[in-house]
């Protein structure tokens, strides 16, 4: 979330427990206010996407409070950010000696990315030459037994399929609480609890 966007959520909650906690002022006070600043916000986002400046100087521009290694006093003097809260910050993103930071950047959102020294970082399967299988984002094909035909369809799937799938879990689609599925055909399916006799 960005300053500016914060800003407002706050200001709406503000104005809707204005007529909420005061009986004698009409809801319809309260609605105008809040449509104004939901205008207002949208203006903002339009006028985001088409100004780089603009950009700027609503939502700001991240800091690097560490460079190469190096960490940046001015930097952290500017963003009023203590030693200590760095640290913290870092632990928060795993990483629990400074010395092993290669960049630290304060995104405006206010969160904290690091990138660690190459020699630091965990290990990846191109770092050994090796070029893992492709997966894909796994579908819910059925959640709370509630089927999504949707997402079977963008699968090229059909309820056949998925019924001959759930079989050999010994259950009809409608009784799984969830089933997943990817592109690397790994089919995920948890039946619901049974309770008297009746899947709930």
């Amino acid at each position: 979330m960005q300053p500016f966007e914060f800003v407002i959520a706050i200001m709406i909650a503000d104005l809707a427990s204005v007529p909420m906690s005061d009986t004698g002022i009409p809801i319809f006070n309260g609605i105008i206010p809040i449509l104004a600043l939901l205008l207002l916000q949208l203006i903002i986002s339009i006028i985001n996407l088409k100004s780089m400046n603009m950009r700027k100087i609503m939502c700001g521009v991240p800091s690097i409070l560490i460079y190469r290694g190096k960490i940046e006093e001015k930097i952290l003097r500017k963003e009023k950010f203590t030693i200590n809260e760095l640290q913290e910050r870092l632990r928060q993103n795993n990483v629990f000696n400074i010395g092993d930071v290669e960049y630290a950047i304060l995104e405006t959102s206010g969160q904290l990315t690091v990138i660690q020294k190459p020699e630091k970082r965990n290990t990846i399967p191109e770092d050994f030459g090796i070029v893992p299988k492709y997966e894909g984002i796994p579908y819910d094909l059925v959640i709370d037994g509630q089927i999504m035909y949707e997402n079977l369809k963008k699968l090229e799937k059909d309820y056949n399929w998925l019924k001959k799938e759930t079989n050999k879990f010994n259950i009809q689609p409608e009784q799984a609480l969830i089933i997943t599925y990817n592109g690397s055909d790994n089919f995920f399916c948890q039946a619901k609890i049974e309770r008297r006799g009746k899947i709930v």
